[in-house]
């Protein structure tokens, strides 16, 4: 097994170093946790017998609970990062479970599926742990409508027997998931399962760092001359890093993003509504991201009308997601949208736009905005 290169605990002091974080006490010592699970991984090989690989057993996950804006996802991806094997996987929990449920429907409809004695959770999980997956990371881990709370168990209780550890990051601590839920008494289960497989920790940080970024900040700009705005804004946002490209999966293919940093993304215009996306691709992204920078939005008239629809998809799925927004505009949002085919629907658009600059949005976290069924681009 290929050491890692670098522990948590050092790629955090690393970015502390370099501007990019401010050091806070209550995520220095959750890095100790996330070396733990990496120590493990890295010195557990799979066994041979027969000259056949056998899967190695899971290695106890981790459980990673806070209040919004205290750097969970930074510190699960700083993990994701360092660990240096290849069956591995960091996904939104609730992207994860839109995969599940694709994958079970798809199951009942071929001949196989209908057997009384199918078992389509088993058809699920067999193609992920035939992969090799070792490390499944679940960013936002929660649990809202029956129809999930009534699989996890099963679904969890395969992913652990055949070796997969899971790191999570939620709002919620494991005893208070579902709560008040419809039949919650069966979802019991399951959370007896979630803290036996994971160590569940608590980070009590007392700053809300995402909220600290866009304080005070004017996150439009207008007019010609708006690059070296938005660059000062990017290199706010993410703490004085580059940041590097990245892409993100969205049904099967993967959306380019220029750059990506500290739970940023910076966008173009272009790459975003002038490309084959839809409300989809867009939802992936609000879920992949915290805070968006988008260049270059121009004036929509009638020989922009696919990329004024695109942009209105862009904006309500951020909105809905509570993403935050800076964004260089050609002209001022009232002057914006001049495509009769659109008129109604920018109105909508304009008016969340307004809203998102505003303090009282830049000041909440984000919201539980669960993934639509899969759409054309238009």
């Amino acid at each position: 097994m290929i050491p890692p290169k670098k522990t948590v605990h050092q790629a955090y002091l690393d970015l502390v170093a370099r501007g990019a974080l401010t050091s806070d006490p209550a995520q220095l010592e959750a890095t100790g946790h996330f070396d733990r699970v990496l120590g493990e991984v890295t010195a557990t090989k799979p066994k041979s017998f027969l000259g056949f690989s056998a899967k190695p057993k899971s290695v106890r996950g981790l459980y990673l609970v806070g209040e919004v804006g205290r750097g969970k996802t930074m510190l699960m991806d700083l993990f994701f990062a360092a660990l240096p094997i290849k069956q591995k996987r960091r996904v939104h929990f609730h992207e994860f479970m839109d995969e599940v449920h694709a994958g079970i429907s798809a199951f009942r409809k071929v001949a196989r599926g209908k057997n009384e004695d199918a078992d389509p959770v088993e058809a699920v999980t067999k193609p992920i742990l035939k992969s090799g997956l070792r490390v499944l990371c679940l960013d936002e881990f929660h649990v809202h409508d029956i129809t999930n709370a009534m699989l996890l168990d099963r679904l969890f209780e395969k992913l652990f027997a055949g070796g997969v550890t899971l790191i999570a990051t939620s709002n919620v601590v494991p005893d208070q998931l579902y709560k008040d839920g419809l039949n919650r008494q069966l979802f019991l289960p399951f959370i007896a399962r979630l803290k036996e497989e994971t160590e569940v920790v608590e980070l009590l940080s007392s700053q809300d760092y995402r909220r600290l970024k866009f304080a005070g900040q004017q996150v439009y700009a207008f007019g010609d001359d708006t690059r070296p705005i938005m660059d000062r804004l990017w290199l706010r946002i993410t703490g004085g890093e580059p940041g590097h490209p990245g892409v993100v999966e969205s049904i099967g293919r993967q959306i380019p993003v220029p750059l990506q940093s500290m739970g940023a993304a910076r966008f173009n215009f272009a790459d975003l509504c002038e490309k084959p996306l839809g409300t989809r691709d867009f939802v992936r992204i609000a879920h992949q991201f915290d805070s968006l920078v988008i260049d270059d939005i121009p004036q929509m008239d009638r020989t922009r009308s696919n990329a004024a629809k695109r942009f209105i998809l862009l904006i309500d799925s951020l909105y809905d997601r509570g993403v935050k927004l800076a964004a260089s505009f050609a002209v001022p949002l009232e002057q914006l949208g001049l495509d009769d085919k659109t008129a109604f629907e920018f109105q909508r658009t304009i008016s969340r736009l307004n809203e998102m600059q505003s303090e009282e949005y830049l000041a909440k976290g984000l919201r539980d905005a669960a993934s639509p069924e899969p759409s054309l681009a238009p």
